[in-house]
């Protein structure tokens, strides 16, 4: 197919007619979003299975753990840069070509690693740039394919795409660990990395066929506003994309939601593992355990997440707040039991908040400005993933693994709180009917 019929919009497909649905599963009702769905199973399912073997064989070139790390920051660093300028780019070029491009590329990079692994010419310098390509192209693979996605249903069902997307995020990276091993076993590192390149390629050979359908908030708007400004002005500015963050109130909130969220909680990978193998006297399995409930509350939490129609950000920090006060009673558990049973609920509030505030980032700004604002978030995401352990494991230096989960949660719903009351009192003008104004001026 010609790079011309991959950039020409396709004709809109057309919705399925009958009454409004809320089941976590409508996305699906439209064939392009079965492909999509289909095709991102493989890619995860790949990337997983590269991802489950990469730390390996760093360490197996390096015999560094730092170098491991090193390796992990060179690949997100791109991120905390030049997400803007990515985000410009899917703003600027046709959707489903920038997609199955990033794929392609993405997939070459696989492809070139498997064949330098292959021959053992892989060092510390080719990884690390490898890894810093990778980076770079991910900085417009991930709001492009992101976008694409939702271009696929109407507006209202974007909440479905987005849970179902996170089902199929977890199916894939169970499916891609556990063929790891298999594969790694009969045929080799390479065949792991050669095997994820395949799945890219399988992305962008399925992305030329998908159809937006009829209601979504697509790129159609895009390409409208785009030509209207000849694609050249401040309107595909990376400028205007950071200047259009900033007087967004509604991202601004998002974004304090989200990273609060993300430096006190959510980093319970960290958190849990402290205070399972410490006060609560518990072992390695024992932490297995509370990772299988994080895993299948998460699945729970996509599920009843998929079946919003409208979340807002008030949705997001309700949710965020109920999960920061579970965190504290999570904190204070005596046994292990208990942990479990608070364990399940704080996985699936998270989860739900998660796909609530994906689909207001996605939807909310308008569709010639969505890449330029994931861009943005890119850059501040990174940061907070960056910058959250540090200054989480600094907390439970000073207070422990309990105090830290219980003052954690205490700050998530006290941060969230007192912003809620501020813009109450911000938005509440008292008015003073004219009756009043006659009686006190007599």
């Amino acid at each position: 197919m010609s790079s011309s019929s991959l950039s020409a919009p396709p004709p809109p497909a057309p919705a399925p007619s009958g009454p409004a649905s809320t089941s976590p599963w409508r996305s699906l009702r439209y064939r392009s979003m079965r492909w999509w769905s289909v095709a991102n199973f493989v890619s995860n399912a790949g990337t997983w299975m590269q991802l489950t073997v990469q730390n390996l064989l760093v360490l197996q070139i390096t015999g560094s753990a730092a170098a491991t790390g090193l390796s992990m920051s060179v690949q997100a660093a791109p991120a905390l840069l030049i997400s803007v300028f990515g985000g410009a780019a899917v703003d600027r070029w046709p959707r489903r070509l920038t997609a199955a491009v990033s794929q392609a590329l993405l997939g070459t990079v696989a492809f070139v690693t498997a064949l330098m692994v292959a021959l053992d010419r892989l060092d510390v310098t080719s990884l690390m740039v490898l890894a810093a390509v990778t980076g770079v192209i991910a900085t417009v693979d991930g709001p492009a394919c992101s976008l694409l996605g939702n271009d696929l249903v109407p507006r209202e069902d974007v909440p479905s795409a987005i849970g179902v997307g996170a089902l199929v995020h977890q199916a894939g990276r169970l499916t891609g660990a556990a063929l790891a091993g298999v594969t790694v076993g009969f045929l080799g590192t390479a065949a792991a990395y050669a095997a994820n390149g395949l799945s890219f390629l399988f992305v962008a050979s399925v992305t030329p066929f998908l159809r937006p359908v009829r209601g979504a908030a697509g790129h159609a708007a895009g390409h409208a506003a785009k030509a209207k400004d000849g694609g050249t002005g401040d309107t595909m500015s990376v400028r205007e994309g950071l200047a259009f963050f900033a007087r967004r109130p509604r991202l601004l909130a998002l974004a304090g939601v989200t990273g609060v969220s993300a430096v006190f909680g959510r980093n319970y990978q960290l958190t849990l593992a402290v205070l399972v193998t410490g006060p609560l006297a518990g072992g390695a399995g024992s932490f297995g355990t509370v990772s299988t409930v994080l895993a299948v509350g998460g699945i729970v939490g996509a599920v009843l997440g998929a079946r919003l129609r409208r979340p807002s950000v008030r949705v997001v920090g309700a949710l965020a707040a109920a999960g920061g006060l579970l965190q504290v009673v999570a904190g204070m558990s005596p046994s292990l039991a208990v942990l479990l049973v608070m364990v399940l609920p704080m996985a699936v509030v998270e989860s739900v908040s998660d796909t609530a505030g994906t689909a207001v980032l996605q939807t909310d700004p308008p569709a010639h400005m969505r890449g330029r604002v994931l861009g943005v978030w890119g850059s501040i995401g990174t940061v907070w993933s960056l910058g959250g352990p540090p200054a989480l494991g600094l907390l439970m230096e000073l207070a422990g693994a309990r105090g830290a989960l219980i003052a954690g949660g205490l700050i998530i719903a006290g941060a969230i709180g007192a912003g809620h009351l501020l813009r109450e009192r911000r938005t509440t003008v008292p008015r003073v009917s004219p009756v009043a104004n006659l009686e006190t001026a007599a």
